[in-house]
C-alpha cells in the first residue's frame, strides 16, 4: 500500500467569520472544528500520517484542539493558503510519501468514502479532487447600487464545485507548487493544472461544506448531529460499603462524612455506575475489564480517569454523549447540597454541557443495606449518538 500523508491546512485567520479566534478552533458539537477534521482522517487506515499547518500565533489553541491525539509537530504556515501548502509540502520532502491529500481544516464533515475514493483515483491519475456537480440554476448578477439584478442565466452543464481533500502524487504536486509560487491560484487543483497535470473529479458528498460564516458553522452542526442517527442507551449499577474514613468521593466530589467507602480505587460509586452505563451503550464491556481491581495501577485511582476513558471510546467511534443520569441511593451523606456541583464535575469530565447531566438521590426508606447505612449504591443511564455508518 502506498504511503499517504494528509496535509491539513489550518493556518488561516478566518477574518470573514468575525469571531475572536480562527474558525477552525471554534466548537462544533462539543469539539473544535479542527479536531473533528483531524479525527476524520485518523479513522482511515489508508492515511499513514497527518500533518497540520498552522499560524504560530495560535499555537496554544492548536495544542488545546488536538490534545491527546498522536500527531507530529505542526508545520508553520505562510501569509496565504498557497504559501502554507507549499510550506507543508516542503516539510514532507525529506520523507517523500507516495501520495498527499491536501485538505482544508474548515471542512470537518469530510467522510471516509471521499478520502478513500480520492486515494483510489490516484491509481490512474496524477491528481484527484473531491467534487460535487452544481445542481442550482446559476445567475449572473448586475450591481445597480441598492440591489443586485439578474443579468442572465448561465449554463451549468459540466460545472462542478471543488471540495477537499485534493490528492496528488507527492513528487508531482511539490514541483507544481514550487513553480506556482506567487501566482495566487485558488486551490491545489489549479496549481496542478497550471503544471499540466491531469486532475480527476471524484463525486463526493455535498455536505462536505467549508465553514466560512457563522451560518456555515450552524449548518455544519445540524448536519453532523443529523448523521448521528444510531441512538443507544446503556445502564450501570454499582455498590460500595462504608469503612473507616472522614469523606466519600461521589460523582467526582470529595464529600465530608463520618465514614469512607471501601474500594480498590477511590470508590466513587456514582462515577463507576456512569462509566459502566457509557461502556454498555457502546457494547464495550464493563469497568472491570478496562480497569481490573487486581491491577495495582488503579489502587486509590481517581475514578474520573475511568469515566474519561469511556467518553474517549465514544469519541473514537465518532459519537457524542447526549445525556447522562445518575441516581445515588443512600441515607447519608445528604446529596442535595452537592448536586449542582456534582453535575458540573461530571460535565467537565465528559466535556459536555452541564444541561445534559442529571444527578439526583433517593433513600430506601430505611430498608436494605443502604437503609441500614452500610454503604451507598448508584444507578446510571447514558444516552449516546453514533454515526449510522462508521467510516
Amino acid at each position: 500500500m502506498p504511503s499517504c500523508v494528509a496535509l491539513i491546512v489550518a493556518a488561516g485567520r478566518g477574518v470573514r467569520f468575525g469571531a475572536d479566534m480562527p474558525k477552525q478552533y471554534l466548537p462544533l458539537a462539543g469539539k473544535p472544528v479542527l479536531r473533528r477534521t483531524v479525527e476524520s482522517f485518523l479513522r482511515q487506515p489508508e492515511i499513514t500520517s497527518i500533518r497540520v499547518v498552522i499560524d504560530p500565533a495560535f499555537q496554544d489553541l492548536y495544542e488545546q484542539a488536538v490534545a491527546g491525539l498522536d500527531l507530529p509537530p505542526p508545520i508553520i504556515g505562510g501569509p496565504t493558503r498557497q504559501d502554507s501548502v507549499l510550506n507543508g509540502l516542503e516539510a514532507l520532502a525529506g520523507h517523500a510519501p507516495d501520495l498527499v491529500l491536501i485538505h482544508d481544516a474548515a471542512r470537518p464533515l469530510v467522510d471516509g468514502k471521499a478520502i478513500r475514493d480520492v486515494i483510489a483515483a490516484l491509481d490512474h491519475a496524477p491528481g484527484a479532487i473531491a467534487a460535487t456537480p452544481l445542481a442550482d440554476t446559476l445567475k449572473r448578477g448586475s450591481d445597480t447600487g441598492a440591489t443586485v439584478s439578474s443579468a442572465g442565466t448561465l449554463d451549468r452543464t459540466g460545472l462542478w464545485r471543488a471540495l477537499t481533500p485534493q490528492g496528488f502524487r507527492f513528487a508531482d504536486i511539490l514541483i507544481a507548487h514550487r513553480r506556482a509560487a506567487g501566482m495566487n491560484l485558488t486551490d491545489d487543483a489549479a496549481v496542478a493544472e497550471q503544471a499540466g497535470l491531469a486532475v480527476t473529479l471524484v463525486p463526493s458528498n455535498p455536505d462536505n461544506l467549508k465553514v466560512t460564516t457563522k451560518d456555515d458553522l450552524a449548518r455544519a452542526e445540524r448536519l453532523y448531529l443529523a448523521s448521528l442517527g444510531d441512538v443507544r442507551t446503556g445502564t450501570g449499577f454499582d455498590v460500595h460499603k462504608f469503612t473507616d474514613g472522614d469523606h466519600v468521593w461521589l460523582c467526582g466530589l470529595n464529600v465530608p462524612h463520618d465514614q469512607g467507602l471501601e474500594g480498590h480505587s477511590d470508590a466513587d460509586v456514582g462515577l463507576h455506575a456512569l462509566t459502566d452505563a457509557i461502556l454498555g451503550a457502546i457494547c464495550a464491556g464493563d469497568i472491570g475489564q478496562h480497569f481490573p481491581p487486581s491491577d495495582p495501577r488503579w489502587k486509590g485511582a481517581d475514578s474520573s480517569k475511568f469515566l474519561r476513558h469511556a467518553a474517549d471510546l465514544v469519541a473514537e467511534k465518532g459519537g457524542v454523549i447526549a445525556h447522562v443520569d445518575v441516581t445515588l441511593i443512600c441515607e447519608r451523606p445528604k446529596v442535595g447540597p452537592h448536586r449542582e456541583a456534582m453535575a458540573a464535575r461530571i460535565a467537565e469530565i465528559l466535556a459536555i454541557d452541564p444541561a445534559r447531566v442529571s444527578v439526583k438521590a433517593t433513600t430506601t426508606e430505611g430498608l436494605g443495606f443502604t437503609g441500614r447505612r452500610e454503604g451507598i449504591a448508584a444507578q446510571a443511564a447514558a444516552t449516546i449518538r453514533l454515526p449510522l455508518t462508521l467510516d
